[in-house]
């Protein structure tokens, strides 16, 4: 394993300027994605620190370049050699202090679980793993948000591992078609594969859902699997808010958007492509109440949909970190280093920071989001694009190689391929 290790002495230990600290600051992130590089982007701007990255490969995300630093860990999705690798980088940065960061629910999961074999070498900004419990699956989140009086879809929960063939065969939701169909936990989730899986599945039928049913049967899921109700709307009714709260209980970030493109592979369906970022008051105070009654800890983004029929906000999920698409609150104003750097060095903060910036954020060309839209959304892409308000998380003058950019170009093109493929015509109902 030593040679994954090769170029990390050359990593530059930075000085938090603004903070004067004697130790470096190093941000250490698992896995290797389009968000993960966000955050690194966010260190790298603010503070011009230079981070590591641990993931099974080099990603696209972070070829050639030079605000990370990638370790390749083959089998880093199980837990014991993540904790070992881990402790393997931490040995090359004597006299630093380390935050541990990730973007992807299994990785939370394992972190949490290992927090005692990782805390000697790192500070950990995620939540207790009490609260992970209660808020990482769809059924505790709703009951919290049952508590303080916030709106989420009606569900079903289904217990994989105790249905026979006969349950399947007979199986009544008890909703309405078209349903959603996903996990109760995506760590769970992660670790199983059968023929047709999806991030979310939209079940038209009832034929529809007994066929998936059986194929988690027979892929032996060992979790709860929800059917929900659908929320009408296509994509643009979908909300993203992003938030961090510190040691001491206050929210120091808020940030919210308005969805105007989503993902839409299987790998990544209802992932936000483009945001249009905007000002949500009421949901950021929602959004502060459920972290308030949790008392959670560190970065949390919550995906909600306005109802097409009543125009209420309808709460979805939490996730127990920043999110894949958390440039969007960079770029509209608050940088998301910031109230981490902020909690870690114990900096007061009187009051939270909020996204406040109107830009557009987009990982696919404008041409291409265009395509996509209409009426009023359209109007004001076209309007942030007059003000040359677009970001793309990717596009960084901090990390502008001859060999860097082809890359990005490369990326950028081969969203054309994936929506063309898989999303070539928009509809009005998201289904």
């Amino acid at each position: 394993m030593a040679g994954y290790y090769r170029g990390l002495s050359h990593i530059r230990l930075t000085r938090v300027e603004e903070e004067r600290e004697a130790k470096p600051i190093v941000p250490v992130g698992v896995g290797g994605d389009i968000g993960m590089y966000a955050l690194m982007r966010a260190f790298h701007e603010r503070y011009q620190i230079t981070g590591v990255v641990l993931s099974k490969v080099v990603t696209r995300f972070f070829q050639n370049s030079a605000i990370a630093r990638t370790v390749v860990v083959p089998e880093i999705d199980r837990p014991e050699v993540m904790v070992n690798a881990l402790r393997r980088v931490a040995a090359k940065f004597p006299g630093a202090r380390l935050v541990l960061l990730t973007n992807a629910d299994w990785y939370v999961r394992a972190i949490v679980e290992h927090r005692a074999e990782l805390a000697d070498l790192y500070w950990i900004p995620f939540c207790e793993k009490s609260t992970l419990d209660l808020i990482s699956t769809k059924e505790g989140f709703a009951a919290v948000c049952d508590r303080i009086g916030l709106p989420t879809p009606r569900t079903v929960a289904v217990n994989i591992s105790e249905l026979t063939p006969a349950d399947v065969a007979a199986f009544d939701p008890g909703l309405p078609f078209p349903i959603i169909g996903k996990p109760s936990s995506s760590a769970d989730y992660y670790y199983v594969d059968f023929p047709g899986k999806a991030k979310i599945h939209h079940l038209r039928s009832r034929a529809e859902l007994v066929d998936l049913l059986d194929r988690l049967v027979a892929a032996e899921y060992p979790g709860v699997f929800l059917l929900q109700e659908f929320i009408p709307g296509d994509e643009t009714h979908m909300r993203s808010l992003t938030a961090y709260r510190d040691q001491s209980g206050q929210t120091t970030l808020l940030a919210s958007g308005h969805v105007l493109l989503e993902e839409h592979t299987p790998g990544t369906l209802g992932v936000p492509a483009a945001i249009r970022t905007k000002v949500m008051a009421e949901a950021m105070s929602d959004v502060t109440r459920f972290l308030d009654e949790v008392d959670y800890h560190g970065y949390a983004n919550f995906d909600c949909k306005v109802d097409d029929r009543s125009g209420e906000l309808v709460f979805f999920e939490v996730n127990p970190r920043i999110g894949r698409n958390n440039y969007y609150a960079t770029a509209a104003g608050t940088n998301v280093a910031e109230p981490l750097v902020a909690d870690l060095t114990g900096k007061p903060v009187s009051q939270p920071k909020q996204a406040t910036g109107e830009v557009l954020y987009t990982v696919v060309a404008v041409r291409l989001l265009r395509h996509y839209l209409t009426g009023a959304n359209l109007a004001a892409v076209n309007d942030l694009v007059r003000a040359k308000a677009v970001v793309n998380p990717l596009r960084y003058r901090g990390d502008r190689g001859r060999k860097r950019r082809l890359i990005v170009a490369a990326v950028r093109l081969n969203y054309w391929r994936k929506f063309r493929r898989h999303y070539a015509r928009p509809t009005k109902t998201g289904f």
